[in-house]
């Protein structure tokens, strides 16, 4: 008949965590094998010397401290130290320990959570990275806006101080009021855009009460010019959801950029044909804008359309942005955002907005 004790000490040695007894004495009494495989000393050399001696040393007052608190029969559960091994690197253990106060011992299991240690550090790297580049991007576009104000200021003044009566000239005249509108319209979108970026720094911008139409109307006179040159058709229909839950300068940059956007992309055998129209589904009111323009290979650019810089047509002025700003404008507020498109028959944005 096989010794049970055999099976023991088979259980024992085969184990892949690191099993040990150590004495009160702070002595290492029984160890198994993956002890010193993970750590490349010997049995002996681990039997040697105290335990404490095979700690980090930054880790040694807490590992004595809480040895302390074992003698005084206070099970150990999931306490977390660094070992140093014979080739000079750190490994994390994670230890389960009980004290027998009788034999004056400590029975403990410890598993080697290195790996997991490390995925820990490097992605609070990252997120600390992604922090100070959130907060360099913030600063560079709070400094932006501010700085563009000046100049606009001053293009506003050069228009008060223009006297319209000396001028004689009709196509002068209109070429002047639709600069100054545009630029009382820059002037406008710079403050907004300020606004936000103060909004945001604190808090997300805040929901309320947006008329599409006006939205709309505001963008339309601010882009006139191109919309004329490009022959662009903007057919919008707004009677079944006129009002929604948004923010309002969101809004305006939705349309600016996906209109823009519909235009920059146009087929070149093809003037420019956008349609809009709102309503409620299930619910939630939704707005769907569809062109005619060049469109995507969805297969090829579903998991990529909305990110930062990323480019899927050979235009000079192609930046990768304002898909970006749409998806981040609609999803920051609890909305959602859906394409869908081919090639040469155009692209439809689906946005369901907030509850």
């Amino acid at each position: 008949m096989t010794d049970p004790t055999f099976k023991y000490e088979l259980f024992f040695e085969l184990s892949p965590d690191l099993l040990c007894i150590a004495g009160y004495d702070g002595y290492f009494k029984k160890i198994n094998s993956s002890f010193s495989n993970l750590l490349g000393y010997s049995l002996e050399e681990l039997y040697a010397k105290p335990f404490n001696d095979f700690v980090h040393p930054d880790d040694r007052a807490i590992t004595s401290k809480v040895r302390e608190e074992l003698t005084k029969l206070k099970p150990l559960s999931n306490f977390e130290n660094r070992y140093v091994t014979k080739q000079g690197e750190t490994v994390w253990l994670s230890w389960t320990s009980l004290a027998i106060d009788n034999d004056r011992l400590i029975f403990a299991i410890a598993k080697d959570i290195t790996y997991k240690k490390r995925q820990e550090a490097e992605r609070n790297a990252l997120l600390a990275n992604l922090t100070e580049a959130n907060k360099d991007l913030r600063q560079l576009t709070y400094t932006a806006s501010h700085d563009l104000r000046s100049p606009v200021n001053n293009l506003l003044a050069v228009f008060s101080m223009i006297d319209s009566s000396k001028i004689s000239d009709q196509q002068t005249l209109e070429l002047i009021s639709i600069l100054k509108r545009a630029s009382e319209k820059l002037k406008q979108t710079v403050n907004n855009h300020l606004n936000i970026l103060t909004e945001t720094h604190t808090a997300h911008a805040k929901l309320e009460e947006v008329d599409l139409q006006e939205s709309l109307d505001g963008v339309v006179q601010s882009i006139g010019s191109l919309l004329e040159t490009s022959k662009t058709t903007i057919h919008a229909n707004f009677a079944q959801s006129g009002k929604v839950k948004f923010n309002k300068f969101y809004m305006e940059s939705v349309f600016l950029n996906l209109i823009t956007n519909s235009i920059k992309y146009a087929r070149p055998d093809l003037h420019p044909v956008i349609t809009m129209h709102s309503e409620k589904v299930n619910g939630v009111h939704q707005l769907t804008f569809s062109d005619n323009g060049q469109g995507f290979d969805m297969e090829k650019v579903k998991d990529k359309i909305f990110g930062l810089q990323q480019n899927f047509h050979n235009h000079a002025d192609s930046k990768g942005i304002g898909l970006y700003l749409v998806f981040g404008h609609v999803t920051s507020l609890g909305g959602k955002i859906n394409v869908e498109s081919k090639i040469n028959e155009g692209t439809t944005f689906t946005i369901s907005f907030p509850v």
